[in-house]
């Protein structure tokens, strides 16, 4: 999906609602638990409730390799059932993959392509090794890489608020540094919600590239802080709610009530978006 259709996306469905598809076996509901793949029907039933109110979902890829093939199955079928939804919903991979420029390759080849199964449209990237660990999965027209910057969790300041001797951060190294390897049409940033306060100083950095923002809802991340130092003319925030709406209901109605919850922030969005 490029840079336009993302931004078409948002402004049709009026939503910039990312929905985290942390599928947690041994959370699910005991509806679904019966069936063959209860992780697949658990994320096809979440899809097909919060759809009308998200542009991208994000499969957290640990929740899945942890069960093995069986795992791998799940997501499998996950990404075809996403595949049928063309142009309706933009698909990220929370892999945070980054190693050395042949293995990265191998990994690009495995997200990015039908040959690799899964076809996501973005995957999470670490920028530790550097440009050569980032620069294969930049070579994919129409994917993109999201690099990690400022992160949502309490361990974020063990390094990237480390400060070189001009002062400068190391999330603020990433971001600056990594414009010089790709663009605003094929590069994102993390940047956490729980970390509201530094959008400005984040915003003067990369002030058109669209952030991936995750730690709203359970995290207790704040949509409107965000909304107020993030936003950008074209949107330019993708923000992630995963426990807060697929395990808001333990219920039957599991999905119904996911749903609303996708509903009620839409709701929200719409209205900061109405104000650009």
């Amino acid at each position: 999906m490029t840079r336009q259709q993302l931004i078409d996306l948002i402004k049709r469905k009026r939503s910039f609602l990312c929905v985290g598809l942390d599928s947690d076996i041994t959370k699910l509901p005991e509806c679904v638990r019966s069936y063959e793949d209860p992780v697949f029907e658990f994320n096809k039933r979440i899809i097909d409730a919060t759809l009308p109110y998200t542009v991208a979902y994000k499969p957290n890829l640990a929740f899945y390799e942890s069960y093995g093939i069986k795992g791998l199955v799940s997501l499998k079928r996950t990404m075809d059932y996403l595949h049928t939804k063309e142009n309706e919903c933009f698909v990220i991979a929370d892999a945070k993959r980054g190693d050395i420029g042949n293995t990265s390759k191998q990994y690009a080849k495995a997200f990015f392509t039908k040959e690799g199964d899964f076809d996501f449209d973005a995957l999470t990237v670490a920028p530790y090794m550097g440009q050569d660990s980032v620069s294969p999965f930049l070579e994919y027209e129409g994917k993109w890489v999201i690099l990690l910057a400022l992160t949502s969790n309490k361990g974020s300041e063990d390094f990237q608020m480390f400060e070189n001797a001009e002062g400068m951060k190391l999330y603020q190294k990433v971001l600056t540094q990594a414009q010089n390897w790709g663009s605003e049409e094929n590069l994102m940033f993390v940047c956490g919600a729980t970390k509201a306060e530094k959008f400005t100083d984040i915003r003067k950095l990369a002030p058109n590239h669209f952030l991936l923002v995750p730690g709203v809802g359970a995290q207790g991340g704040s949509l409107s802080e965000v909304c107020k130092y993030g936003l950008t003319k074209d949107c330019g925030l993708l923000v992630n709610s995963s426990r807060g709406i697929i395990f808001a209901d333990s219920s039957d109605a599991f999905d119904k009530v996911a749903g609303e919850k996708a509903m009620e922030i839409q709701q929200e969005m719409a209205g900061f978006l109405s104000a650009l």
